[in-house]
């Protein structure tokens, strides 16, 4: 009896792959009943989405640290994961678009795979796997990764390749949000089709006939005039009239996509994929009820964070730190996001949030130079607190204030 969970990441059940005639009709029969990931992205809704989801993910920056001191770090660009993560992953992708795809991955399938290179012992890349690469337990327990990719089939350890797992049950695999949510997006796909056949192929002319109080047509009349109608069927007839034989009146058509609620169902079906995906329905597009997660556009975006992308760049950071990094280096090493990459393009949200920063010492001016790639300058590493203005190379400088005495001793 086959474990179906099995295929949907619950559990370790022990499934001998695709190769068994039984574990490959159930998987066939799973395939057909489910929309693939190619049809669901068909749906703007679900396109924008993901795309927004997964580019916003890999453009952000992704340095390793390594830890230098209590609360205190660097930039370990000297390490060889380095350059892998935050540069070049392989030889014909950025860093960008391989996390882009990595994310997308997950958003659609409910996992992302790639193959770790290595010249000798030392790690050199990333080569990313096929989303539907099988995950398999040998008889050990050891987790071994299936892959059908570059026209070859071969059987992967677990050490050789990175598994980012979505939302899962704590299985081997990650839930696909398209499989589980299949209700939802075929509910959505078929409110497209209808829209797109009424468009299509509905009556589009700006008006009808019928027949006068005192007409009686014959079949041959009816027949003739079926065969007009079908010449000002479709889009292409939109706006023109059709001519009306003898004894035949004009009535204007009144039926619009309101009237058949195609408007109201493909709303509903917008804010039903966004609830999926966890993305703020005013990202993608549609401005209905745009306050239903915050009270303005900012709080939106925060909880877009938070809440959305968040889980994505956590899943990300910690599946770097206990897969590509040895047991030696987890304790001194980690890699870490750079959110604040979001504020490119907000130059007076993030001149404040320096300013606050260098007003209460959390940052030293140089520190916020980097930020922006300019040069350090003389002084800038001291933190300070806001006070008088003072010249940038009198700051540590400035002498305390005398101690007013108490009564009856000299000023010191």
């Amino acid at each position: 009896m086959i474990n179906p969970l099995g295929w949907l990441g619950f559990g370790r059940a022990k499934l001998s792959g695709r190769d068994d005639p039984e574990t490959k009709a159930a998987y066939v029969q799973m395939q057909a009943a489910h929309p693939s990931v190619d049809r669901v992205l068909s749906l703007s809704t679900a396109w924008a989405c993901i795309r927004l989801l997964s580019e916003t993910a890999g453009t952000l920056p992704l340095p390793l640290y390594r830890r230098t001191g209590p609360g205190k770090r660097e930039v370990a660009d000297a390490h060889p994961l380095y350059g892998v993560l935050h540069d070049s992953p392989n030889s014909w992708q950025t860093a960008a678009e391989f996390w882009e795809g990595q994310v997308a991955h997950i958003c659609g399938w409910g996992n992302g795979f790639s193959e770790q290179k290595f010249i000798g012992d030392r790690f050199v890349g990333l080569e990313p796997l096929r989303p539907d690469t099988m995950v398999r337990r040998d008889a050990n327990g050891a987790l071994t990764y299936a892959v059908n990719d570059r026209g070859k089939r071969e059987i992967l350890p677990a050490h050789k390749v990175l598994h980012l797992r979505g939302f899962g049950m704590g299985g081997d695999k990650g839930l696909s949000p398209i499989r589980h949510g299949w209700m939802t997006f075929r509910g959505a796909l078929a409110a497209e089709d209808a829209a797109l056949q009424f468009m299509e192929g509905g009556l589009q002319i700006a008006g009808f006939a019928k027949e006068g109080p005192n007409g009686k047509s014959t079949k041959e009349q009816r027949k003739e005039l079926m065969e007009l109608f079908a010449e000002f069927m479709g889009s292409r007839a939109s706006g023109k009239v059709m001519p009306l034989p003898s004894g035949w009146e004009y009535e204007q058509l009144t039926m619009d996509p309101e009237d058949a609620q195609l408007i109201e169902t493909r709303g509903f079906s917008v804010e039903q994929v966004c609830r999926i995906f966890r993305v703020p329905p005013f990202m993608v597009g549609h401005t209905q009820n745009s306050t239903s997660w915050g009270t303005g556009l900012e709080q939106q975006q925060i909880a877009f964070l938070t809440f959305a992308l968040r889980p994505y760049l956590v899943r990300i950071e910690q599946s770097i730190k206990k897969q590509l990094l040895p047991p030696a280096d987890r304790s001194n090493f980690y890699a870490e996001f750079v959110i604040e990459g979001l504020m490119r393009a907000d130059s007076a949200g993030r001149a404040a949030l320096y300013s606050s920063f260098a007003q209460n010492g959390v940052m030293t001016r140089n520190e916020i130079r980097s930020r922006e790639n300019l040069p350090p300058v003389e002084g800038g590493d001291t933190l300070t607190v806001q006070s008088n203005l003072q010249p940038i190379d009198m700051l540590g400088k400035v002498p305390a204030r005398p101690v007013q005495p108490a009564p009856g001793e000299p000023m010191v």
